[in-house]
């Protein structure tokens, strides 16, 4: 791996994590601490990171935003109408296991429009979102980690294999023709087991993710029944898909939706 590839998988890290040392990075990267180290000097010296000993942190923003939020903030426009969209294909009566993410905050929002819905995740806002409706949700437990408001680990492992859902919705970090993939293994193990446990997968990612790479495997493009983006992917990614037989949705521009119906249901 090129230097500058190890700083950007370093930089993704650390926007999942906020915190992270430098004995896990070398593990993760499988590289020398040595190498970690000269890497964090040079994001330090850019402005990227902020140096502590043993490890790094994102720099504090003028507005204290953390990891979670800025990236809520990244792409946000594009998000937004591929969640709209997204949760269009949805309705009364659905169950849905949902992940972790911006992307999927943004569709819980739009999916609370909805009644008799029942999501299972482990996410704390998208719990809160769903339930504020008076839908129906079931609230994976397991280790909070605060700086994205969700559970993780052995625990919440355990709960979603108790489930029985007839849809997941997910996002992920980075899709390419060899699969999909996240900077998380933690989030990788999550949503993994939620889609173990349900009949049709549904992955929502806006276009920034296509083509990228990032360390943990999370399935197979042959696994995807559907995926929605804000921009059709081309080239290689593209022709993997198709034959991986994926459904690919483009989602609508916000300006030409604002006032449209969320839609009917599932039709397969």
């Amino acid at each position: 791996m090129r230097p500058s590839e190890r700083r950007q998988h370093i930089l993704e890290l650390l926007r999942q994590r906020e915190r992270i040392s430098v004995d896990e990075l070398a593990r993760n990267l499988g590289t020398s601490q040595e190498t970690i180290r000269r890497d964090l000097a040079e994001l330090a010296d850019n402005g990227q990171v902020t140096k502590y000993h043993g490890g790094a942190s994102l720099p504090p923003s003028g507005e204290h935003e953390n990891a979670f939020q800025t990236r809520m903030n990244e792409f946000a426009s594009e998000k937004k109408a591929v969640a709209r969209y997204a949760a269009g294909l949805y309705a009364p009566g659905d169950s849905i296991l949902i992940d972790t993410g911006t992307t999927t905050l943004f569709f819980a929002r739009e999916l609370a429009r909805l009644s008799r819905i029942t999501v299972i995740t482990n996410s704390l806002q998208i719990a809160t979102s769903i339930g504020a409706s008076g839908n129906r949700v079931f609230m994976i437990g397991g280790e909070y980690r605060p700086e994205s408001a969700q559970n993780t680990g052995a625990l919440a492992l355990e709960q979603i294999a108790r489930f029985n859902a007839e849809h997941a919705v997910v996002t992920i970090g980075a899709l390419n023709p060899d699969g999909a993939f996240d900077f998380s293994i933690e989030e990788a193990e999550i949503t993994r087991a939620m889609i173990a446990r349900t009949r049709y997968l549904t992955v929502i990612a806006d276009s920034s993710k296509m083509g990228r790479r990032a360390l943990f495997e999370v399935f197979p493009l042959s696994r995807i029944d559907r995926l929605i983006t804000d921009r059709k992917p081309l080239g290689a990614l593209a022709e993997a898909l198709q034959a991986a037989h994926v459904e690919v949705h483009e989602a609508p521009a916000l300006s030409r939706m604002e006032s449209g119906p969320l839609g009917a249901g599932l039709k397969r």
